[in-house]
């Protein structure tokens, strides 16, 4: 039998085989790296485009909260207008009542009484005068507590001054509905 040397075509497979390995090796490596690589720019750039969605978000809360800002302070201001409307209304409303109210007390002045002061302060009015009589000043208590722009009046005092008696009274002033006025 011939004796055929096969030792150099097995070392020449083996170098083949560890050089194709070595080549395989470093093309893994490098498709690793290059898919590395890839990942990491992906998620750079999906960083940065959420970096960029969140400043405009940023942004656009901010301009929100400035016009919330606004907002509150156009319903302060609006609040402030309401309570000027009621407050002139409210004005408006009773001044016809002030010129009611005192129209009324010359109408139920009874002969022989006569008004001294009379001061409006608030829903009342007090008034200090002279009359002959102590029933004059009853009479003038009926009166104005049968009239519908006043509430029961409050004698504070009578003295006598002379001939006459000297009176101070206080009157609540009412709002009458439109029904009793009528």
């Amino acid at each position: 039998m011939a004796r055929i040397n096969l030792r150099a075509w097995r070392e020449e497979l083996a170098a083949e085989r560890q050089k194709q390995f070595v080549v395989n090796l470093v093309a893994a490596a490098f498709f690793a790296a290059v898919v590395v690589f890839l990942i990491g720019f992906y998620i750079d750039m999906q960083t940065d485009r959420q970096k960029t969605r969140n400043n405009f978000l940023q942004q656009e809360i901010s301009q929100l909260d400035k016009q919330l800002a606004d907002i509150k302070k156009l319903k302060l201001q609006r609040a402030r207008l309401i309570d000027r409307l009621n407050a002139i209304q409210e004005l408006q409303g009773t001044r016809p009542l002030i010129v009611r109210s005192f129209d009324e007390m010359v109408r139920v002045l009874p002969d022989g009484v006569h008004y001294l002061t009379l001061k409006r302060t608030g829903d009342a009015i007090s008034l200090a005068g002279l009359a002959e009589k102590s029933d004059d000043v009853s009479n003038l208590m009926r009166r104005i507590y049968a009239s519908i722009w006043f509430g029961e009046p409050n004698l504070s005092t009578v003295a006598n001054d002379g001939q006459m008696k000297k009176f101070n009274l206080s009157v609540p002033v009412l709002k009458p509905s439109l029904e009793e006025v009528n």
